[in-house]
């Protein structure tokens, strides 16, 4: 069912990416441009929750890049160390690697390459009982194209076009993020969000470009589930309880 658009039912999700066990941002996805912010992302992850994050959003990084989770272990220990809802993606295109991340407690899973380059396999996996409203697909758009691979790769097939083929599947929801916006604190691409989620009957994420509390509460007056917040908290832009406080009164 499509989530309530305002306060109580709108959902923060703070980001932390992983990049060989360290908490870092990549600026518009290049790998060659990144910001290191802590070596410790359990800590970090404990610090949201005490902040009153109830959702965390994590991104194994090396995965996403090299097709395989580099960094699971780190998330377990999050899912072990916290209450937090944790919602994970990054190199996951294995049914197994799924499983395992479900059983030791994370919440949902993205899938972004797999399912664009074996929408077959994906569509399967997602009507399986045990996997619905579990799974999350990932769209990330470089100008409405979807790009894969770590954000290496964009092909032909539109936001919009994926959005019309899985609107009825049994998803958890969509993220989307506009690359450009990415990291970038400039402002997330609201008008192309707000498009994404009056088209599709599955729960929309907005990811990437927010930069203040501005930003949040246009985020907030469109029908989605939640936004992901990363560099902004890690730079202080705002605090984690002023977001949680936006969202609220929006």
């Amino acid at each position: 069912m499509k989530q309530e658009p305002f306060g109580k039912f709108m959902n923060l999700l703070p980001a932390i990416d992983l990049r060989e066990g360290k908490c870092v941002r990549l600026l518009q996805g290049d790998y060659d441009r990144q910001i290191n912010y802590g070596d410790d992302p359990v800590a970090q992850a404990q610090q949201f929750e005490q902040m009153g994050a109830q959702w965390l959003h994590v991104v194994d990084l090396d995965g996403a890049l090299e097709g395989s989770m580099h960094n699971k272990e780190v998330i377990k220990a999050i899912a072990k160390a916290t209450q937090l809802k944790i919602e994970v993606g990054g190199g996951v295109r294995e049914e197994k690697v799924i499983s395992e991340l479900l059983d030791c407690g994370v919440q949902q899973v993205v899938v972004g390459t797999r399912a664009m380059e074996d929408m077959d396999w994906f569509k399967d996996l997602v009507h399986q009982e045990k996997y619905q409203n579990r799974i999350v697909l990932g769209l990330d758009a470089r100008d409405g194209h979807i790009a894969t691979r770590g954000w290496t790769q964009t092909g032909e097939i539109t936001v919009s076009d994926m959005a019309k083929i899985v609107n009825d599947w049994p998803l958890a929801a969509i993220v989307y993020t506009d690359i450009a916006c990415d990291g970038m604190l400039t402002g997330p691409n609201v008008e192309a969000t707000g498009q994404l989620a009056r088209q599709c009957q599955v729960p929309v994420i907005a990811s990437g470009g927010i930069g203040q509390l501005s930003d949040i509460e246009a985020l907030a007056q469109l029908p989605i589930f939640g936004m992901i917040v990363g560099r902004a908290l890690y730079e202080k832009k705002f605090t984690l309880q002023q977001a949680l406080s936006t969202i609220d009164i929006s």
